[in-house]
């Protein structure tokens, strides 16, 4: 689990290799030293210190749950037993369909998207997680339309 903030803020250099990584995840080092138009070590080093800052996340790729048979959505609130916040994050840890889960304050203490191959798929993914133990309450807003992808690329080129 990560935390949202991360101790180091990038500067010019890093927004500029950052800014090649959003254009070219999949570039080799030497590519984007020259997109950056900075020297390969640089590159190299600024990488791993980014990785060990936790500023570049997971190298997953990010799969369209839909040609995994999953094509429904859904974001589901989630008030919870603050001393079994521990022990219900381990449980959904366990749910294939569980996406993500973020931590709130609010309304409600968890954002859990999860993904489910139909409507009473997604009436069981929900049953089951409000069978975990220290879950007190779930609210199921279903996702009807991808209305913005995640991004970054903005924040980065506001840094040059």
């Amino acid at each position: 689990m990560g935390t949202m903030t991360t101790t180091n803020q990038a500067d010019e250099i890093d927004a500029r290799l950052l800014l090649a990584l959003t254009q070219a995840p999949r570039a080799t080092t030497i590519a984007l030293a020259e997109q950056a138009k900075l020297s390969r070590n640089t590159v190299q080093a600024r990488l791993a210190k980014l990785e060990e800052s936790g500023a570049l996340q997971s190298f997953e790729r990010c799969i369209d749950p839909a040609v995994l048979g999953y094509p429904l959505q859904a974001y589901i609130l989630t008030n919870v037993t603050q001393r079994k916040l521990a022990q219900v994050a381990a449980a959904l840890d366990a749910v294939p369909e569980v996406l993500e889960v973020l931590g709130l304050s609010g309304v409600a203490d968890l954002l859990i998207h999860v993904v489910a191959r139909d409507a009473e798929d997604l009436y069981r993914v929900a049953g089951d997680i409000l069978g975990i133990k220290g879950v007190k309450r779930t609210n199921t807003a279903l996702v009807m339309r991808r209305m913005s992808d995640y991004r970054t690329r903005q924040l980065v080129q506001k840094l040059l």
